[in-house]
C-alpha cells in the first residue's frame, strides 16, 4: 500500500471514529426476518446439534433476521443483544462433552483485570473489551444463561473461579433433572440496552497523525466549510 493510500485509510478511520463517538449508530441491526423455506433449506444439511439449536431458537424467537450458509442471526431477541446459531461446531468438554453451536450476546463491561479470571472459568465465555460485550457459546441457550450469570458473579466478587465452576456443574445437573434451576432459566442481573464502548486512549500523536488529520480536512473540507480538525 502506497503512503498516500495509507494516509487516506487512516483519515477515513479517524472520521469514522469521530462520527460513531459523536452520533452513535456503530452497529445497525436487521429488522426483517428470513423466509422459513430459505432457513429450512440452509439448515437441512447441518449436523444434528446445530440443526437442533437452530430449530429450538426458531421455536422460541421466530425466524432469524439474517441467514447465511454457515449461521443464523437474531437481533434483540428476548434478553439478548444478538444470537447466532452456527453450522460449524466447536468441541468443548466442560462441564461435560458437547459442542458449542449457539452464542448469545449481551452488553456488559468486564474490568480488564478480570479477563483472566473469566478465561479460567470458561473458555467459551468471550469478552469484547472495546465493544463492551460479553457472549457465551454452548450447546443450548440455558447453558449460556448459566455461564453469563456465573460470569457476573465472578466479576462482582460473589464467587471465585473455582466456586463458579463447581456451581456450573451443580446447576447443570439440576437443570437436566428437570428441577428448578433459576441460574439456567433467566439472567439474574440487569443488562444494559445501550452500547458502552471502551475506546481506550490515543497513544500515537506524532507527524503521522498530523498528516492524517490534514487528509481528513482535505476530504471533508467542502462539507464542513471552515470547521477544520486540529
Amino acid at each position: 500500500m502506497e503512503q498516500e493510500e495509507k494516509l487516506k485509510t487512516a483519515a477515513t478511520a479517524m472520521m469514522s471514529d469521530f462520527k460513531v463517538q459523536t452520533f452513535g449508530g456503530a452497529e445497525k441491526t436487521t429488522d426483517t426476518v428470513v423466509a422459513m423455506d430459505t432457513v429450512s433449506s440452509i439448515i437441512d444439511d447441518w449436523n444434528a446439534m446445530s440443526k437442533k439449536a437452530a430449530n429450538l431458537t426458531i421455536k422460541q424467537y421466530g425466524p432469524p433476521n439474517e441467514a447465511t450458509q454457515s449461521r443464523l442471526i437474531w437481533y434483540n431477541n428476548g434478553p439478548w443483544k444478538r444470537t447466532i446459531v452456527y453450522r460449524d461446531e466447536i468441541p468443548h468438554d466442560f462441564p461435560q462433552p458437547h459442542t458449542d453451536v449457539i452464542e448469545n450476546y449481551i452488553n456488559y463491561s468486564v474490568p480488564p483485570e478480570m479477563f483472566s479470571e473469566i478465561a479460567k472459568f470458561d473458555g467459551s465465555v468471550v469478552v469484547e473489551r472495546t465493544k463492551g460485550e460479553v457472549s457465551s457459546r454452548c450447546d443450548m441457550e440455558a447453558a449460556n444463561i448459566l455461564a453469563l450469570n456465573l460470569m457476573n458473579d465472578i466479576v462482582t466478587g460473589k464467587l471465585s473461579v473455582e466456586e463458579a465452576r463447581d456451581k456450573y456443574c451443580e446447576v447443570t445437573s439440576t437443570f437436566m433433572m428437570n428441577r428448578p434451576a433459576p441460574y439456567a432459566e433467566k439472567l439474574q442481573f440487569d443488562v444494559r440496552k445501550d452500547e458502552k464502548y471502551d475506546t481506550d486512549i490515543v497513544m500515537i500523536a506524532d507527524e503521522m497523525v498530523e498528516q492524517a488529520i490534514e487528509k481528513v480536512n482535505d476530504i471533508v473540507g467542502d462539507s464542513m466549510g471552515n470547521n477544520r480538525l486540529h
